[in-house]
């Protein structure tokens, strides 16, 4: 009697990550270390929070968040969009793909909207009880 065959497992080269997470990451930090080199003010307290790139490579949705507040994200998004062929040819250099995606700027509402969360959660916490 034979026993059944286990499916065979797919070849990873042994990387933790699936490809799509690393480049992710790669791209997060190259676009990040380009945005110090620019040495715009505008973009001096911007963080690259991460980065979603589509199945084809064309497009990259790239999220960032700015200590500045909400108040600057028009002229962050001004600024990056200025910056945009710069950093698209930075990653073209140090990271070996077919092509590079087109970078489409967001802020990171997620991160946002987790720190008004927590916000709303110290001050009901510091509010003295009532009952």
């Amino acid at each position: 009697m034979s026993r059944p065959r286990r499916p065979a497992r797919p070849r990873s080269g042994g990387h933790k990550y699936p490809r799509s997470a690393r480049l992710n990451e790669t791209l997060r930090e190259i676009i990040a270390e380009e945005l110090v080199r620019i040495g715009d003010e505008r973009l001096e307290l911007v963080t690259i929070t991460s980065i979603d790139v589509d199945d084809e490579l064309n497009r990259a949705k790239v999220m960032f968040d700015s200590l500045r507040g909400d108040e600057a994200d028009q002229e962050i998004l001004e600024a990056l969009g200025e910056y945009r062929s710069r950093l698209q040819s930075s990653i073209a250099r140090q990271i070996r793909t077919k092509k590079t995606p087109i970078l489409h700027f967001f802020p990171d509402l997620v991160i946002r909207s987790a720190e008004r969360i927590e916000e709303i959660l110290r001050a009901d916490r510091d509010r003295p009880d009532t009952t």
